[in-house]
């Protein structure tokens, strides 16, 4: 399924439901050069991949960050549960990105195996029943439809909420909502 990209490239663009949000503020913070508020305490809670191509503009003590392979927080609820808890954040961004390694695992096998025998010092079987064991818990398929469905399923599980399924392109270090 084909599912738009927002540009955001001026205040206007961003979404209405998200602004004077510290969803549409993280917006201005990297697509629109905002000037950097000071926040004594967190205001959003951002999910997104582990993926080292991605770097977001913000200010000191704005957000938590919770990295895992293709924004997938389904292992990381309690962290998530934490942040709204104890942390007393009412937004969540959920940021996937384009050319994701955890879409198309499968294709990566031979190369995680081997990677873990010649880099980790494992048994080519250990490492092996460990790729089957976990691959497709981890398996995301589509970026922009995972970040949907995740967004899906943490509204449903956080109902008073705010959650932001957003799209950051490597290509130009720019966030997208995604409509």
């Amino acid at each position: 399924m084909k599912h738009k990209l927002i540009s955001v490239a001026k205040k206007a663009d961003i979404p209405k439901e998200y602004r004077n949000t510290p969803i549409g503020a993280l917006l201005e913070y990297q697509n629109l050069d905002r000037s950097f508020d000071t926040y004594a305490q967190a205001k959003l809670l951002i999910g997104m991949c582990m993926d080292n191509r991605k770097h977001l503009h913000m200010p000191e003590n704005f957000a938590f960050i919770i990295r895992s392979g293709g924004a997938n927080l389904r292992s990381s609820e309690f962290k998530v549960s934490y942040a709204i808890g104890v942390g007393g954040v009412r937004h969540i961004a959920l940021i996937g990105h384009n050319h994701c390694g955890m879409v198309n695992l499968i294709s990566r096998k031979e190369e995680f195996i081997n990677g873990l025998v010649k880099g980790a010092g494992w048994r080519k079987d250990a490492a092996e029943e460990h790729f089957l064991n976990l691959a497709l818990m981890h398996e995301i398929g589509n970026e922009i439809d995972f970040i949907l469905s995740e967004t899906t399923r943490l509204r449903k599980r956080y109902p008073k909420i705010k959650v932001a399924p957003l799209f950051y392109k490597v290509e130009d270090n720019r966030l997208y909502c995604i409509a």
